[in-house]
């Protein structure tokens, strides 16, 4: 009773609509002034020409709403609503770094478009890492909160909160089971997945501040090695003139074969890695070249 009374003024539901279609999802005000965080892929249809959206709130007062900043690579978004949210609450931020496995949580937000639905379970599991579709490639969720709360589509960029209303985590996908002809049901079956706001909240004011993420790179393109070939690592496609990794020596031609001593054996190993660390961090690429092995520091820089 307590977390839906102090939780839900702050939810919302979100109607995206573009040519391509429509769909819905949820999200919640996380600064005063009608800014809203949510999934991407919830806003990823209004993002175009001819876009709109718009967002309902718990008493259903409905606004206008326009895109502020996208993350398709973490599936994050921050909109804001036209009127600012005004008479709605900012939602009380909370932390996931001390989040537990067996931890009471609670699912708020709009599962199948039912406005200011509460769910609630624990935290079935930490550290979860998932690969996801985005309008850019893939959407990468690491450090994932796993949940038995029940999270169904709509649910999406709603908040995952702790037993006092505060934000630790926003809901984004969900584990479903293949019918008889090996597609997915679609429903849940108590296995959600929800981005810490240790990792949103920073990105969401980024996004808020800036309209976009700007992130470290390593200045070269791979592609991964095809398994039939017999060779496993990433070949170095093209470099960077003076950027990072050809400071560090690497060439187009070489073979990465291991990444901070781990076998490299997919190109979004270097991705993660990006939305993971900072600029002046150092990553150690091991390679090959002409058959000889050798060992770069590359030292990550802003693009």
């Amino acid at each position: 009773m307590h977390v839906a009374r102090h939780g839900l003024p702050s939810v919302v539901t979100i109607f995206a609509s573009g040519p391509a279609g429509s769909g819905s999802g949820s999200g919640e005000v996380i600064r005063s002034g009608g800014y809203i965080l949510t999934n991407d892929h919830v806003i990823s249809i209004a993002g175009g020409a001819g876009g709109s959206l718009s967002v309902l709130f718990s008493d259903g007062h409905q606004s206008e709403a326009s895109i502020v900043g996208r993350d398709p690579s973490t599936d994050l978004a921050v909109i804001k609503a036209a009127d600012g949210a005004k008479g709605f609450p900012v939602i009380t931020l909370g932390s996931s770094a001390g989040l537990v496995v067996g931890q009471p949580v609670v699912a708020l937000g709009a599962p199948l478009g039912l406005s200011s639905t509460v769910t609630a379970g624990i935290v079935s599991a930490l550290d979860r890492s998932l690969t996801l579709p985005a309008d850019e490639g893939s959407a990468h969720l690491f450090d994932a909160i796993q949940t038995d709360a029940s999270i169904n589509p709509g649910n999406s960029g709603g908040p995952l909160v702790d037993c006092h209303a505060r934000l630790v985590g926003v809901n984004t996908a969900i584990a479903t089971v293949p019918d008889s002809s090996g597609q997915a049901s679609g429903g849940s079956v108590g296995l959600g997945f929800a981005i810490p706001v240790d990792q949103a909240y920073p990105l969401a004011q980024e996004l808020i501040e800036h309209g976009s993420v700007t992130r470290p790179t390593f200045g070269m393109q791979v592609q991964t090695i095809p398994p039939a070939s017999g060779q496993q690592g990433l070949y170095v496609a093209d470099v960077t003139a003076g950027g990072p990794a050809a400071t560090a020596g690497l060439r187009v031609g070489d073979v990465i074969t291991e990444i901070d001593g781990r076998p490299a054996r997919d190109s979004e190993q270097l991705v993660v890695l990006t939305l993971t660390r900072h600029a002046g961090d150092t990553v150690e690429l091991t390679y090959d070249r002409d058959g000889r092995s050798a060992v770069a520091q590359v030292r990550l820089e802003l693009p």
